[in-house]
């Protein structure tokens, strides 16, 4: 289920129907998750967005004026969201960034009022650099949602993970219930 081409539990992006179908929409409706934390007009970013389960969902609640940056480490899944983007009629909304293990590739000066991190900061290699970076491009006053899988995050890792956070200057707001895993919500 994980791609080879990169260290870590990274998913395959041959495994991306997995992350984007109808019965995970039953289960997890990406709008429902997402709608208390994005507003119009602004800027959000989707850190890595797979298939594009969550950045369809995230370019529908910023609307035609926001932005939504579409990052992943893989080509392939970046194509899937250029496409759905297009059959949308999203393309002007959506803008994929292709990442590395170790960077971001946010463009200095990135100011997200909201930053998505569902199901992938146990694949980061190292949380202390991902936090950094995901600090960099929050503007004053956005939010970061981290979720984590249940099934491949321990509570002490999450616990750990938290703290990473908090020591790169992240303030805990709250730890949301339902959103399809261990879930913290963070600020500056």
């Amino acid at each position: 289920m994980y791609n080879t081409e990169f260290q870590g539990d990274v998913c395959s992006h041959k495994h991306a129907f997995i992350l984007d179908n109808f019965i995970r929409r039953l289960f997890q409706n990406p709008e429902k998750i997402l709608s208390p934390y994005v507003t119009k007009g602004g800027t959000a970013v989707d850190i890595g967005c797979g298939p594009g389960f969550f950045t369809l969902a995230l370019a529908r609640l910023v609307g035609q004026r926001g932005k939504v940056l579409a990052v992943d480490l893989q080509e392939e899944m970046l194509s899937k969201v250029a496409v759905k983007a297009v059959l949308k009629q999203m393309s002007h909304i959506i803008c994929p960034v292709k990442c590395s293990q170790t960077d971001l590739a946010l463009a200095p000066g990135t100011q997200a009022d909201f930053i998505l991190a569902y199901w992938m900061v146990h694949e980061t290699l190292n949380q202390k650099a991902f936090f950094r970076q995901v600090h960099a491009a929050l503007a004053p006053g956005g939010q970061v949602l981290v979720v984590e899988p249940p099934f491949h995050v321990s509570a002490s890792r999450f616990s750990a993970m938290e703290q990473t956070a908090v020591q790169e200057g992240f303030t805990i707001q709250d730890r949301p219930k339902g959103k399809g895993g261990k879930s913290v919500l963070l600020a500056l």
